[in-house]
């Protein structure tokens, strides 16, 4: 304990030395020049995804679009896997029952779920009922709620916990947000939130599909939030659901952009090939009806977005001679799904799958809510070990990733290769103009313009001499959280230093975004935001040092550079090295010696800006280490839950990183201090 202790210590007077105010680069208010730049990227990715206008080149585009879906998400459909259903207790009520269940989901994942069985002889319509970030998940007020009124209405109903939540948490009966960097974990993996919950539900069809109590050909589906962003991805993407009503969820990924949504409403690269416009499409000619609150507090949802996309996916309906299965609805409420959507949900479901009445409001009948004890798979704890936690998922598919890695035979030049394309590098960006401002307080100080707009803001000090070289050094909070004590070290030495805000950090940062993260992980807002556009932050990271050492070169010819990052700046600095960058050395300060997930606790050690997506499919930072063919020297190294390396386990990192290295036929050597 002792050890751990001053291990922290230190690390903390490493990271986090006080020193005294560095001067600015730029002076008076800044504009936020970051989200003025992923806003137009967003408008221009809205306005450019226009649908076919024929039914053959429709049918063509929908086809195009699961598969890209499939593949950006990570969603498997296997109807052929047992489902294994298990009954765990069973409610009997007026009029229907309700049964507690587990099914399997994925092989050897279990998803804990409640139906809710109408008495009769059947077989009955069925929905498919989600929820969205309710504490008490599939249990919760509003979800229990639809389900008691859907039973009583003649329908079976699957209540299904989402992944990550429910009875399906880290810790069971403790209640835990499911997105943030637990969730975006599963992206290093080459799998996402969403696509995690998009398997669920199509599995959930399937469980719908083989009870005799359920007509498979009248099968609805309907959520509110987060649940109607799964309804709407289900109908999309599953075309037995015949019929899907989405509450307060419909808007426009455009409004994701700078805004604050989960990570289970986030398709990596989505905006670069589809609008939600698009997906609604997806769902012709079945039947669609959208709800939504005139007074919802989240822009993502307004009904404004909501009819941009609305409008757009209509003729798509008119196309397939389904213009009457389409249609919109607003509410005068907040947020939620509350009775008189419920009863306008109701009626709509009797006109499009039991085929009777006008559509119009269905009076919800009384009903008693249960408590939680009674609807739950496990009431008394002990919870089976098929119900998969993201961090068990995540744990269990780093170690398969893992020893893929250490087996596989390595070409070094495809691996560069598929490393650039998983960073999403835009090689586009350049330098266009080196701004230069008086020298304060020693600092000469420096805005580097690219070609994509941006200002990456440099303080400089030259070296004693040429042969010193320049450090260039990062740190995800920007260089006002560079220690004092590394920049006097680095000033004795007679170094040249290179103190810089790479994209989204001190002077380069976003103030929107910051003030959009409120409590969730630094990084949340900048993280998605460039995902759903194609990029990473991670990735951003790299151009942005890319132009910095091509800047030091042009200025001063064949300098010696070595990069000096701390934590996930010290990652990005390793995959520019990596990636044949030009750096003589690189030393990353606490950072990370693996993307594998360890554990829980500490998940938000690091920020939101380290994921990228199927990283752990691709190799890991052993293999990044091996790649760059230079010295990478790692600082009191931590996993990614921030526990310090050590003892035996660091033994065990150092010699995959040399045999990796040996494996490569590459120079240098990665040093652990």
């Amino acid at each position: 304990m002792k050890a751990l202790v001053s291990f922290f210590m230190v690390l903390s007077s490493l990271f986090y030395a006080p020193q005294g105010p560095l001067p600015k680069v730029f002076s008076g208010e800044r504009t936020d020049i970051i989200q003025q730049q992923l806003k137009q990227q967003a408008a221009t990715a809205f306005q450019a995804q226009v649908l076919p206008a024929t039914e053959q080149e429709w049918t063509q585009r929908r086809r195009q679009l699961k598969t890209a879906i499939l593949q950006s998400t990570g969603a498997v459909e296997d109807h052929k896997l047992p489902l294994q259903v298990k009954e765990t207790g069973r409610t009997q009520l007026t009029g229907y029952h309700i049964r507690n269940i587990l099914f399997q989901t994925r092989p050897g994942v279990f998803a804990t779920a409640n139906l809710y069985i109408p008495d009769g002889k059947g077989p009955f319509p069925a929905v498919i009922n989600m929820h969205g970030h309710w504490k008490d998940a599939r249990i919760g007020e509003m979800v229990q709620a639809t389900a008691h009124s859907l039973a009583l209405n003649g329908y079976v109903c699957l209540n299904i916990d989402a992944w990550g939540a429910g009875e399906r948490t880290t810790t069971e009966g403790v209640a835990e947000y499911h997105g943030a960097n637990l969730g975006a974990s599963l992206m290093n993996t080459g799998n996402t939130l969403l696509g995690m919950q998009l398997t669920d539900n199509i599995r959930g069809v399937d469980l719908l599909c083989s009870l005799p109590e359920v007509d498979k050909a009248r099968i609805g589906a309907t959520g509110a939030s987060g649940g109607g962003n799964q309804t709407m991805w289900l109908a999309a993407m599953d075309e037995r659901i015949k019929a899907a009503v989405p509450v307060v969820s419909v808007g426009t990924f455009e409004s994701y952009i700078m805004n604050s949504n989960c990570v289970c409403e986030l398709v990596p690269d989505g905006l670069t090939y589809m609008e939600e416009s698009g997906v609604l499409a997806m769902v012709a000619p079945r039947a669609l009806k959208i709800c939504n609150a005139l007074n919802d507090a989240s822009k993502s949802f307004y009904p404004s977005e909501m009819l941009r996309s609305y409008k757009q996916a209509a003729p798509i309906y008119e196309l397939l001679h389904a213009g009457d299965k389409l249609s919109y609805q607003l509410f005068n409420t907040v947020h939620g799904y509350w009775p008189e959507i419920r009863e306008t949900m109701i009626g709509w479901m009797d006109l499009q799958l039991k085929h009777i009445g006008t559509g119009a409001p269905k009076k919800e009948p009384a009903f008693n809510l249960l408590p939680a004890a009674q609807l739950l798979t496990f009431p008394n704890g002990h919870r089976d070990t098929s119900v998969i936690t993201t961090a068990a998922w995540c744990s269990r598919q780093g170690q398969l990733l893992h020893q893929t890695l250490l087996e596989e035979n390595i070409n070094v030049d495809e691996k560069r290769k598929a490393l650039q394309q998983l960073l999403r590098i835009n090689e586009n960006s350049t330098l266009k103009q080196a701004h230069r401002y008086s020298p304060q307080e020693g600092w000469e100080r420096v805005a580097l313009e690219t070609t994509d707009g941006s200002l990456i803001p440099l303080l400089l000090r030259a070296p004693r001499s040429k042969e010193n070289g320049y450090v260039v050094v990062t740190h995800p909070g920007g260089k006002d959280s560079i220690p004092a004590a590394l920049i006097t070290e680095l000033t004795e030495a007679g170094n040249g230093i290179v103190l810089a805000d790479l994209w989204g950090c001190g002077e380069q940062s976003s103030v929107s975004a910051t003030a959009t993260d409120g409590s969730q992980p630094p990084y949340h807002t900048l993280a998605r935001s460039a995902l759903w556009l194609g990029s990473t932050v991670q990735g951003r990271w790299v151009s942005d040092l890319r132009i910095i050492t091509d800047y030091l070169k042009m200025v001063n010819g064949d300098v010696r550079i070595v990069l000096n990052g701390s934590r996930e700046a010290g990652v990005a600095s390793l995959f520019f090295a990596a990636l044949n960058g030009t750096a003589a050395q690189v030393t990353l300060n606490g950072g990370p010696l693996s993307y594998r997930f360890d554990e829980r606790m500490g998940i938000d050690y690091f920020s939101m800006a380290v994921h990228v997506p199927g990283l752990l499919q691709w190799g890991d930072l052993s293999l990044a280490a091996a790649l760059s063919g230079r010295d990478v020297v790692f600082k009191m190294p931590v996993t990614m839950s921030g526990r310090p390396v050590t003892g035996a386990a660091l033994q065990a990192q150092q010699e995959e990183f040399f045999q990796l290295r040996k494996r490569c036929k590459q120079p240098g050597q990665s040093i652990f201090q």
